[in-house]
């Protein structure tokens, strides 16, 4: 098994939330793409803003990284349309795959019909351009039982309109790696979690995102049955060292 296939190195940060300039955080991204590019990982996860530029960068290495963004990041709570209009920019400047962040707000409020009609949406846009979707439902917002729901909800309306050869290519993601959790609880990954989405996800593939620090950790993730694994520290993952970051 080639570890790094399983791996999105992940870089979010806005310049304000890592306390840089712009220019000194484009320079960290660029780090980033560099890295994902010379330890060949599977893909590099960006803001939309910096698309254009990892596809700079992967063209002139010649890499096969694919570039992965992130839509209505963290808090998916805008309208469907705004969740379209950004995806469609991602797709435009030439990300390869889409974690949309589904409104886990509303469907805790139990807006079921609003989340149905988001998931079919945003799959159909980012299918039909053959890319990548993943749902991102933010596990450290929800109880265990709305995490089987929401998981569930999202296998039920893909395989309801979406062809079989679809599947693969429609991710239930955990974390953004983002919530403010309180009494410093985990915001991202866990294995009950990833459990939880698993048993109710196949087809589906999941990614667990967030909270993997080490390559045991990752393995564990991986015999489990997750297929992608989201981290800041994907080098140091597959060097077998220990992380420090949250993500």
């Amino acid at each position: 098994m080639n570890i790094k296939q399983y791996l999105d190195s992940t870089y979010l940060k806005t310049a304000s939330q890592a306390n840089l300039s712009e220019v000194e955080n484009t320079k960290v991204v660029e780090a980033f793409i560099k890295e994902a590019i010379d330890e060949e990982f599977k893909l590099i996860m960006i803001r939309p803003d910096k698309v254009k530029l990892a596809k700079e960068m992967i063209v002139k290495a010649n890499s096969k990284v694919l570039i992965g963004t992130v839509i209505n990041f963290p808090d998916g709570n805008s309208s469907i349309e705004n969740k379209l209009e950004e995806a469609q920019e991602a797709i435009n400047n030439h990300a390869d795959e889409l974690d949309f962040v589904i409104n886990y707000e509303a469907f805790k409020r139990g807006e079921i019909d609003l989340i149905k009609k988001e998931i079919i949406a945003c799959a159909q846009l980012g299918l039909s351009h053959k890319k990548t979707v993943k749902f991102i439902i933010e596990v450290a917002a929800l109880t265990n039982h709305q995490i089987i729901q929401i998981t569930a909800l999202i296998k039920n309306t893909i395989i309801a309109h979406f062809k079989e050869e679809n599947f693969a290519h429609v991710f239930v993601k955990s974390s953004t790696g983002f919530y403010k959790t309180e009494n410093n609880l985990p915001n991202g990954a866990t294995i009950p979690t990833i459990i939880l989405m698993l048993e109710n996800s196949n087809p589906l593939p999941v990614k667990a995102a967030g909270g993997v620090r080490t390559l045991e950790e990752a393995l564990v993730m991986i015999r489990l049955g997750v297929k992608r694994i989201g981290t800041s520290a994907a080098k140091t993952i597959a060097d077998g060292n220990v992380a420090n970051e949250n993500y």
